[in-house]
């Protein structure tokens, strides 16, 4: 098998991680294959070439956009604080259209897909883009179905992500479709990731949530009920630790988290029971009393609920073996090969 062409377009303004997320997924799933040829081989091109200055100031070299030619396995067209320059630039526009007829698929990272819809790609499509933008990408462009919840959609040959590191989560997504789910949670533990995130998964999610709440008192309720998952956990135990009133820390914490306790609480467990279905051989009746649901029906409910997948079938589609512990030499450089 050859290797996959994967070709990013950048330019001047473009967000950083928009462009090296993908790419450092795609390299580090070359690296990990048993048969490097059948890695992915990364170009990235532009119309500022060779030199292209991202929103942070990093330079990234790139070949002159009228150079690229042939055929292309994934187009990545990523977002950036200068997009609306970007948009009104007809050149690189008409050139991601006509490059997309040449790619068996193409993919966006945050407001990349500003510029799919406006080279017309979208249209009668559904698509995503960064919570805070997603009215605009509607507004602007009515003929695509925007959804601002999950943090990946893939449409037909388009996937298009969320915000910034979900470019990440589309990456892996896309590892998984070319090299199945073994090395995509391989590619995602040698990152140090800490879980990978199905598409349908909300922009929001678990870690995030934690991280949200300003209010130290909150805080420290937050980590007291993930260190304590496995055990029955109510408001006033909780208000308890933050050493509020229940009434009062269920109104803060709400306001803080943008959720209730009960809620956090739940999604918090179905991260927990992930994590156990994607390395450990527990059954389901084992991992519901780890992570504190009381029934393995309460378990079964509360999974599909949150992530819109059985267990079993999260497991059968996400479990891997833990690699064995590493006596050689790390990963080849490539590059130098």
């Amino acid at each position: 098998m050859s290797e996959r062409r994967v070709v990013v377009v950048v330019y001047e303004g473009a967000m950083a991680l928009d462009i090296t997320g993908p790419i450092e997924v795609f390299d580090t799933a070359s690296r990990l294959l048993t048969t490097p040829t059948a890695g992915y081989r990364i170009d990235l091109v532009s119309a500022d070439a060779p030199a292209v200055r991202t929103s942070c100031g990093m330079t990234v070299h790139a070949s002159p956009l009228e150079g690229e030619q042939g055929p292309i396995d994934t187009l990545v067209v990523p977002g950036g604080w200068s997009l609306g320059s970007a948009l009104k630039d007809r050149a690189l526009v008409s050139w991601i259209g006509a490059a997309a007829t040449r790619s068996r698929r193409i993919a966006s990272v945050c407001g990349g897909s500003f510029l799919l819809a406006e080279a017309g790609l979208l249209d009668g499509r559904r698509a995503t883009t960064h919570w805070a933008y997603s009215d605009a990408l509607a507004s602007r462009y009515p003929g695509v179905t925007v959804d601002a919840e999950p943090i990946f959609v893939w449409d037909g040959r388009f996937v298009t992500s969320a915000g910034v590191s979900t470019g990440i989560d589309m990456a892996l997504a896309l590892v998984e479709a070319d090299h199945g789910a073994e090395i995509a949670l391989a590619t995602a533990r040698f990152l140090v990731l800490f879980l990978k995130r199905h598409g349908g998964q909300a922009q929001f999610s678990t870690v995030l949530d934690a991280q949200l709440a300003a209010h130290p008192p909150i805080r420290t309720a937050q980590e007291w009920i993930l260190d304590n998952l496995h055990r029955p956990l109510t408001v006033p135990d909780i208000a308890w630790q933050a050493r509020m009133s229940p009434r009062n820390f269920a109104r803060v914490f709400r306001r803080e988290v943008g959720t209730t306790p009960g809620q956090y609480i739940e999604r918090a467990r179905v991260g927990r029971a992930r994590e156990l279905l994607e390395v450990t051989d527990l059954t389901s009746g084992q991992i519901a009393g780890r992570c504190g649901f009381g029934t393995t029906e309460t378990f079964i409910r509360a999974f599909g609920r949150t992530l819109g997948i059985a267990p079993g079938e999260y497991r059968r589609r996400f479990h891997v073996t833990p690699p064995p512990a590493i006596d050689g030499p790390l990963p080849a450089d490539r590059s130098a090969t």
